[in-house]
């Protein structure tokens, strides 16, 4: 029988997403937050299936939790480039490094009680000056997305659930990966999803069939 695979994380996430279900099949069957039509209208603000920064994905969760609707047996997530939203005036971030850590070790109770295999996804980098340039309205610094990398790596250590470092895989890839201030291209998009797929098939002891068979 299949693992049922649940996703849940921002618009990087949503632009691997189709990737990695067709990567994942047929030991997984794939699904995620849904909306996307709605999120892609602006990816900087989180709707549908983008699940927005970690009081958005906890929130979510209660919610779905609290419909009795958590039917999956691998819930992989990510939170992280809405949470180092920072305002250029104050100088503030949308969500502090304290509530970073507090919402993710609630997500990781909550979905461990519903007795829900996770994989936690690092952050990918954000190119600071290439950020600034296109957007003005918020600003975002890779200094930020390492350090609560570093926070969630931890709090995912304390809770024995296993990381995949997408930020390691896909700062190797170079200036050319992004397609905009902070997504990524095609082809980047791709290869992302064939590392995770590697990585969730692998820690969940699946077949791997195919994977490297994949076509666009």
């Amino acid at each position: 029988m299949s693992k049922r695979v649940f996703v849940i994380g921002d618009s990087i996430s949503m632009h691997y997403g189709p990737y990695l279900e067709k990567m994942i099949e047929p030991a997984c069957q794939y699904d995620r937050k849904r909306g996307a039509q709605k999120a892609e209208a602006d990816l900087d603000t989180p709707a549908g299936a983008n699940g927005g920064d970690s009081s958005h994905v906890l929130a979510y969760l209660q919610s779905e939790k609290g419909k009795g609707q958590l039917p999956f047996d691998l819930m992989v997530f990510n939170c992280g480039l809405h949470d180092i939203k920072t305002d250029p005036q104050s100088g503030r971030v949308q969500i502090s490094a304290e509530a970073y850590e507090n919402n993710l070790n609630r997500i990781c109770d909550l979905v461990l009680a519903s007795n829900i295999a996770i994989i936690w996804i690092s952050t990918t980098p954000v190119d600071d000056e290439r950020h600034s340039t296109r957007v003005k309205v918020f600003s975002r610094y890779n200094r930020d997305v390492i350090r609560y990398n570093e926070i969630a790596l931890a709090t995912m250590r304390k809770h024995k659930i296993p990381t995949i470092d997408l930020y390691v895989f896909t700062a190797t890839l170079g200036p050319e990966a992004y397609c905009d201030h902070v997504h990524f291209n095609n082809e980047t998009r791709k290869l992302q999803a064939a590392f995770i797929a590697g990585h969730i098939l692998m820690e969940q002891n699946l077949n791997i069939v195919g994977l490297g068979d994949q076509k666009s």
